[in-house]
């Protein structure tokens, strides 16, 4: 016996197909059909049937697409996985580090039960949390996952609903947390039927239909993206969810769509008895989003934070176009910026918006944990043109300082996929849509999009093309191989090192200075009593600090220190105790 339920509040009529029998519904005043069939036993397809449509359409709750987006959904059984992790207690955000990676292209195979054969590299490499990209329901065999439309489901492409619950099973046991990428600005091109069962959407954004959260019948909606949040923490054990552009989020009611699923998931924690995260992805500069609920903020735990990617980015490659600019302008002393306050622009002028940005941090309220920090991610790396990462670019020298720079900071730090070892394999945009039209529209419109940035239609490679997705799977033969072996040891290192020295962990911006110069391309991170020495220059430098030099704790190279000196080779780095 089964009880099907689904909100279609301007319907006049609603039915359930069950294995090709109809059912009529019932309504309530709230615009909820439920039918109860008795023979509907778990993997049984069903559909919705609206007014007098004869087309089947999937539950917008669906927990199980087998056939795809656009068949009929399947009586998932939520409670038949037996989980293991019954003594897992949780990874709380501060003090981790995260490890960012995408399902399909992790591993040759594409799928969760392959990614869990990789999990004890994470354990060597040191990680608490693995990051996931978005897993839920999308049209066609391969995408980023941020063109989902089935937000319950997870996708067959990776191996479906029970096998990411074994990976979620498997990263506990591990010692691992998990937190997972999810999408509610928008819904994807093909297979989003939730206009069809009611008003769920209020216009479009540059991505695709956007949710109706502040209009008319937005109460169910809102609860539409809520329910989803609590079921990924809930059902399948998730530790934390990283949101998705938030600023594309239109909500214009007293109490923000944020700062309501923030309240929930708190109740949620306290009932599961696990810290339970919540990451923004904001492009706003606004510390509100991660100021406690008491201290008149949102009450999320912790947001990505662009700015310290992009002075990094800009002060390593030397890069100034496009967004790029104002942060190759401030160089190192921009970079001194960041670090002690999250943000370069704090209510500042921006040249790449052409308007003043952001607002200021209240360095006292805000520790630095709420800030995510990195060298590269699925997005500084798959939206350049030809998916290139840092490794084609800089040296093992320049790459070292920078994974120095993040894994010593007072952010919570986080890697992207292969980055331990320098990983040579792009990570290219790439889907593909059964429909050619829309295949069209995706290839044509990356190309105008890279024009515009100055790259050649030639540059960019086909995102249809089952060739860029299988370029971007990493090699896991490189890290045996040289440089990479070294790199990766130098990002065991620092990690085992961030938690040997409670200093490097310390969150609180105030406590952290950042001395350097543009010149010498030097950079020196005071760190309580350590100071992390950077030498980006083609040159050896020798840096007085000001203070006797007790030991080297980690160096890149071999490095000499005497009295208050130490001399870096070119392209180096030191982590320093002082006397």
């Amino acid at each position: 016996m089964t009880e099907f339920a689904v909100w279609a509040p301007q319907r006049q009529r609603v039915r359930v197909l069950v294995d090709g029998t109809a059912h009529d519904m019932s309504s309530d005043d709230a615009g909820w059909w439920r039918a109860t069939v008795d023979d509907a036993a778990p993997g049984t397809a069903y559909a919705f049937l609206l007014d007098d449509d004869e087309e089947p359409l999937p539950d917008p709750r669906s927990r199980w697409q087998p056939t795809g987006v656009h068949s009929a959904s399947r009586v998932y059984d939520e409670s038949a996985f037996f989980w293991t992790d019954r003594a897992w207690t949780g990874r709380q955000l501060p003090g981790s580090v995260l490890y960012e990676l995408h399902i399909g292209t992790f591993t040759d195979e594409g799928t969760f039960d392959a990614a869990t054969e990789r999990l004890d590299h994470l354990v060597g490499l040191g990680v608490d949390m693995v990051e996931v990209l978005p897993v839920n329901a999308v049209d066609g065999p391969r995408n980023w996952g941020y063109d989902g439309v089935g937000w319950y489901a997870v996708t067959e492409n990776y191996g479906g609903p029970d096998a990411f619950k074994r990976f979620v099973d498997a990263c506990h046991a591990h010692g691992l947390g998990v937190v997972l990428d999810v999408v509610y600005n928008h819904l994807g091109p093909s297979g989003a039927y939730l206009d069809r069962f009611g008003p769920y959407f209020a216009g479009s954004n540059i991505w695709g239909p956007s949710l109706n959260l502040d209009g008319a019948y937005s109460d169910e909606v809102r609860r539409y993206a809520i329910d989803n949040a609590l079921m990924w923490l809930r059902d399948f054990h998730v530790d934390g969810l990283r949101l998705d552009a938030v600023h594309a989020l239109h909500d214009s009611r007293a109490t923000h769509l944020l700062e309501e699923l923030a309240v929930e998931v708190e109740a949620l924690s306290a009932h599961v008895g696990r810290p339970l995260s919540l990451i923004a992805e904001s492009d706003l500069n606004d510390p509100r989003l991660v100021t406690a609920r008491d201290g008149g903020g949102y009450g999320l735990h912790a947001q990505w934070c662009d700015d310290i990617h992009h002075s990094l980015h800009a002060v390593l490659t030397g890069e100034s176009q496009g967004y790029y600019a104002d942060f190759a302008t401030a160089g190192i002393t921009g970079l001194a910026h960041v670090f002690t306050r999250a943000f370069l622009h704090e209510g500042t002028w921006s040249s790449f918006r052409q308007r003043s940005h952001g607002a200021p941090v209240d360095t006292r309220r805000i520790p630095g944990h709420r800030f995510l920090a990195y060298l590269q991610n699925h997005d500084q790396i798959g939206n350049r043109a030809t998916g290139d990462r840092l490794s084609q670019t800089l040296s093992p020298g320049l790459l070292a300082c920078g994974a120095a720079l993040v894994l010593c900071s007072p952010f919570t730090p986080m890697l992207f996929m292969g980055e331990e070892w320098g990983a040579r394999t792009p990570w290219q945009f790439f889907s593909y849509f059964p429909d050619e039209k829309l295949r069209d529209a995706v290839r044509e419109g990356r190309r105008r999009e890279f024009a515009e940035h100055g790259w050649g239609e030639t540059e960019v490679p086909d995102p249809n093309a089952e060739s860029t997705f299988l370029d971007s799977k990493l090699d896991w033969d490189e890290p045996a191989q040289e440089p990479h072996a070294t790199l990766l040891r130098v990002h065991r290192e620092l990690i085992t090192l961030r938690k040997q020295w409670p200093e490097l962990s310390d969150p609180w911006l105030d406590e952290v200075g950042v001395g350097g110069d543009d010149t010498a391309r030097t950079v020196v991170l005071h760190r309580g009593t350590l100071r992390v020495t950077c030498n980006l220059g083609a040159d050896a430098v020798t840096l007085d600090l000001q203070a006797p030099v007790d030991r080297i704790l980690l160096a890149s190279e071999p490095v000499k220190g005497d009295g208050t000196t130490i001399a870096l080779p070119p392209e180096s780095f030191a982590v320093v105790k002082l006397s």
